[in-house]
């Protein structure tokens, strides 16, 4: 997927060289109608620059003579250009390639052969156009998570209060994503009730893996379903869609459980779990069932997959949603 999305990039960096070409070629016609004598010395500039190589390549009797009277000509010919066109209000640089960002020349990358802010830029605004987030992630991240939202009175059934599981939740994801470069093959499984913060911690996971510029894809479990039949039973195409649910850096599957439940959706789930693992690609997947549901809503192999290669996180506490509004 990250090879498919440089490409994308690489092809905009030829369209916006091809048109700083364009352009310079379109100004330079201009100039050479209004001012006949700038298209002579440019004439006069390339036959210089070619005679000096000549004279290096053929090695003459006194090579070096010869191209030092071929390089004055040379400055004295420029000079001749840039009085013309000052003397007619023409800056220098508008016979110059007018490039999107200096730094690079439009190339992506530096002269050293690092990528370029503008290229890792690029990175970025990709992945968050492709991620389905752009929006959303403005409210909900790391940033905006404000853990006294959780009570810190003991609740039912548990050993640590709301506030204190999620402090424990809280510290798996930021681990996460600080080691999300390490093939360590962990993945997150989020279960729990509505309104408990599985999404936006989510998201908020989602947003800093984007800032550096990584492939993150969101979806709904019913969205996914959505795309892969409109795939398989009527020859829609989402190819792109299709693939990206396996090539995406992180894969995150919100409300697994509301989608329908048949052979085909169980079929295809453990598909998409099942290669993400083998190629070593991270995913997240929310839920509302519990660990029972899921033996009795899947087959035994996606259950599997899910308790034995995922990090489980139990989310409980109060709806946080009459908290907020």
């Amino acid at each position: 997927m990250i090879e498919e999305v440089i490409n994308s990039i690489l092809r905009e960096y030829d369209n916006k060289r091809a048109l700083a070409k364009k352009r310079k070629s379109q100004r330079l016609q201009e100039v050479y109608k209004k001012i006949p004598r700038i298209k002579e010395i440019d004439d006069a500039i390339g036959k210089s620059g070619i005679a000096i190589a000549k004279s290096i390549i053929n090695q003459n009797d006194s090579p070096e003579e010869l191209v030092s009277i071929l390089k004055n000509k040379l400055d004295e010919l420029k000079q001749e250009k840039a009085f013309l066109l000052t003397e007619n209000n023409i800056p220098l640089q508008y016979l110059e390639e007018d490039y999107s960002c200096d730094n690079c020349k439009d190339t992506g990358f530096l002269d050293n052969g690092e990528k370029c802010s503008c290229f890792k830029q690029q990175l970025i605004n990709k992945a968050y156009s492709m991620s389905n987030l752009h929006d959303i992630l403005q409210k909900e991240n790391f940033h905006k998570f404000n853990i006294n939202l959780f009570s810190d009175k003991t609740f039912e059934g548990q050993d640590l209060t709301p506030r204190e599981n999620m402090m424990n939740i809280l510290q798996v994801c930021e681990g996460f994503v600080i080691n999300f470069n390490n093939r360590n093959e962990e993945n997150l499984l989020f279960f729990g009730p509505t309104g408990l913060g599985k999404t936006f911690l989510a998201n908020c996971i989602a947003k800093a893996l984007l800032d550096r510029g990584k492939i993150v894809i969101y979806q709904t479990a019913f969205k996914i379903f959505e795309i892969l039949e409109d795939i398989r039973f009527h020859n829609k195409q989402e190819k792109d869609k299709y693939n990206m649910l396996f090539s995406a850096d992180l894969l995150i599957i919100d409300d697994l459980g509301t989608e329908v439940t048949n052979t085909f959706t169980n079929s295809e789930l453990f598909n998409i779990i099942n290669s993400r693992l083998h190629s070593g690609k991270k995913t997240i997947i929310s839920t509302n069932l519990t660990p029972k549901d899921f033996g009795l809503r899947y087959d035994d192999r996606i259950a599997s997959r899910l308790f034995s290669k995922y990090t489980v996180l139990k989310f409980y506490g109060r709806d946080l949603r009459w908290q907020t509004e």
